[in-house]
This record gives C-alpha cells, sequence and structure tokens, in this order.
C-alpha cells in the first residue's frame, strides 16, 4: 500500500487542448522524466477511438518507467488499450461495473466531493479516492463546489483508501495539501499547457521532496 500511495505524489491530468507547445505526449514525456509518478488521461471531447489512441502513444513513451497511466471517465477506452487503468466520478458508471470490465489487476480511481461519498467508496473494488475539487478550475467546467483546504482535511481523514487532492492546484499548494493529510495531488494546467513542463514538474518535486510527501 505504502508503494502505491507514492504513485499518487505527483499526479498528471492531462488536457490536450492545453498541451499545443509542446504537444500532450511531448508534456507527459518531459513530466514524468521530472518528477510526475502517475498520469491520467482526461480528453472529455474525444471519442472513444480517440482516447484509445491517445493512450497507447502515452503508453509507449511510459515504457520502463513505471509510471502508471490511467484513463479518465472512459473504461472502454482504457480496456482497450490495455493501460493501468481508469478513474471514474460520482456520474459515471458505478465502481462495481467499471470493475468488472478491468478485472482484478488494474487501478479503479473514483472522485468523491462529499463525506457520504468518501465513506460509500469500497476498498473491496476502488484503490485510491481523488478528493476535492479543492478550488474551482477552468479546466474542468461541470466541477462541483469546491471544498477548500479545510474540508480535503475533513476527507482525508475519513478516506479508508490511498488519496489524491483535486481542483485548481498548484505549486504554491503543496505544504497546505501535505498539511492535509492527503497521500499527493493532481494537476493539470500547471504543467499542461506550461511553455516548459519539465522545469513546472521539477519545481513540484522539489517542493514536495521537502514537504516529505
Amino acid at each position: 500500500m505504502t508503494a502505491f500511495k507514492t504513485r499518487l505524489r505527483l499526479y498528471l491530468v492531462t488536457d490536450a487542448f492545453l498541451c499545443t507547445t509542446p504537444d500532450l505526449v511531448t508534456t507527459v514525456r518531459l513530466a514524468v522524466a521530472n518528477g510526475v509518478t502517475m498520469v491520467q488521461l482526461r480528453e472529455k471531447t474525444a471519442t472513444t477511438a480517440q482516447r484509445v489512441q491517445m493512450a497507447l502513444a502515452l503508453k509507449e513513451i511510459l515504457i520502463g518507467t513505471g509510471v502508471p497511466l490511467l484513463v479518465n471517465d472512459d473504461v472502454a477506452a482504457a480496456v482497450a488499450a490495455d493501460v493501468d487503468g481508469a478513474h471514474i466520478g460520482q456520474g459515471d458508471i458505478s465502481p462495481a461495473q467499471a470493475r468488472g470490465l478491468l478485472g482484478p489487476g488494474k487501478i479503479l480511481g473514483l472522485s468523491c466531493e462529499t463525506a457520504q461519498a468518501v465513506q460509500a467508496a469500497d476498498p473491496a473494488l476502488v484503490d485510491y479516492l481523488g478528493l476535492g475539487p479543492v478550488f474551482g478550475t477552468a479546466t474542468k467546467a461541470d466541477h462541483a463546489q469546491p471544498i477548500g483546504l479545510d474540508g480535503l482535511a475533513q476527507l482525508v481523514a475519513l478516506s479508508p483508501l490511498p488519496n489524491v487532492a483535486i481542483g485548481g492546484l498548484k505549486s504554491i499548494h503543496v505544504s497546505d495539501v501535505r498539511e492535509s493529510g492527503a497521500d499527493g495531488m493532481a494537476v493539470v494546467s500547471a504543467i499542461c499547457g506550461q511553455a516548459d513542463p519539465a522545469a513546472s514538474a521539477r519545481a513540484f518535486s522539489a517542493l514536495q521532496a521537502e514537504e516529505t510527501f
């Protein structure tokens, strides 16, 4: 379990719209080489076929890195590309359905915005929880009401599973997220869309090392 928690430390959620220069694949390659520990392909407007192709491209560059690759929402794409797992939200298919499609050997993450959702999460089905959104973010227009850092700490205290803070997080929040007790933090625009994603990832990693994530 401890080894898995370390994979949540710096969790990159992709946004191809932001990743233009450099492109998505280059951004992920540079970010992983400089400290990102898990990658989630989240492309809301893509088709399943397009997500499969993007997942296969990312899977290729992650060979040998030990960094897991998950697909957001689209479990069918995760299965077709044979990546490490999937991440679902409260409005997607149920964890039981997702686990049935993925099989027992894959990673399944679940987003939780409320105490009730956290307490209902089944450790027999789900491997980790995404807790938030901590702050509002333009990368997910339909996000739930932000819970803030105090709300994050409350959900972490209730979580029966490893967990990662999500929603509007930047490098200035590394210390606050660590103090909340979360095992890691998920970022989008703080790395995707940055002119130098390698430097951005290194900055996060250095700050997290100081906070003993």
